[in-house]
């Protein structure tokens, strides 16, 4: 038997300093981060232990490491959370992810501009 699977994250809200001008890596904003990290969860649904799945306390780790590093561009923040996830994480088959930022600074009243990836492993 085989499944098609994935564990997700939704909508996890982080205070960071990503932006191309000066000002937003100093004072900071909003971001929205949201994946889905295609993993084969068939065992831990036979055996009901987290060791036979991804945890996604530990995969929140990770978004929360890459999005504390300031970058100019959240491509490049983007980019850096799928590659952590695939390198961390044995069994890792695909990671689509969305990042947000909630309130940039373009001039219009928007729930938010930013970027989505789906990275293959």
């Amino acid at each position: 038997m085989k499944i098609a699977s994935a564990i997700v994250l939704k909508d996890v809200r982080l205070y960071a300093y990503h932006g191309v001008l000066p000002q937003e890596r100093v004072v900071g904003g909003w971001y929205t981060v949201s994946l889905r990290v295609h993993y084969n969860i068939m065992r831990a649904m036979e055996s009901d232990e987290v060791g036979d799945t991804l945890d996604y306390s530990r995969l929140l780790e990770v978004v929360k490491t890459e999005m504390s590093v300031p970058s100019m561009l959240v491509e490049h923040v983007a980019g850096r959370i799928a590659k952590s996830i695939g390198r961390t994480f044995d069994g890792v088959e695909r990671v689509e992810l969305r990042l947000l930022k909630d309130n940039p600074p373009m001039g219009a009243d928007t729930a938010g501009a930013g970027v989505e990836i789906d990275m293959t492993f």
